[in-house]
């Protein structure tokens, strides 16, 4: 494991932590979910499913209220910007960004971070 890894383990335990995290590697933008299947970021541009890839994710589950479960997608578009979505996990999701997801077809999970059971959970969302 490289060094660079054991930090981010270290520091990324917590989405406000995995945002700065992924901020200062230059995913900056931070993307809200559209009613159109669409997400737009600070250029306001909208951006389709197919307009983007999800390059990583990371789940946090809240320690005793199941409310404060997330989801944060690492983003880049097809132009060359980069940024973050964010959604609850479970019952509490952003149905407006749960379906922009859904629709997105090139997911990647960087594996150095993934563990089994996880996988199994998430790839399960996008079933």
């Amino acid at each position: 494991m490289e060094a660079t890894e054991t930090f981010e383990r270290k520091e990324m335990k917590t989405l406000i932590e995995c945002i700065d995290v992924i901020t200062k590697r230059g995913y900056k933008t931070s993307f809200l979910g559209l009613n159109d299947n669409k997400i737009k970021g600070e250029r306001e541009k909208p951006y389709s499913p197919y307009e983007v890839k999800i390059t990583n994710f990371y789940r946090f589950e809240g320690d005793s209220d199941p409310g404060d479960s997330s989801i944060l997608y690492v983003i880049e578009t097809n132009d060359g910007d980069k940024g973050y979505l964010t959604n609850a996990y479970g019952p509490y999701a952003d149905t407006k960004v749960s379906t922009f997801i859904d629709s997105v077809e090139e997911i990647e999970k960087n594996a150095t971070n993934r563990k089994p059971s996880f996988w199994r959970k998430v790839k399960n969302v996008f079933s």
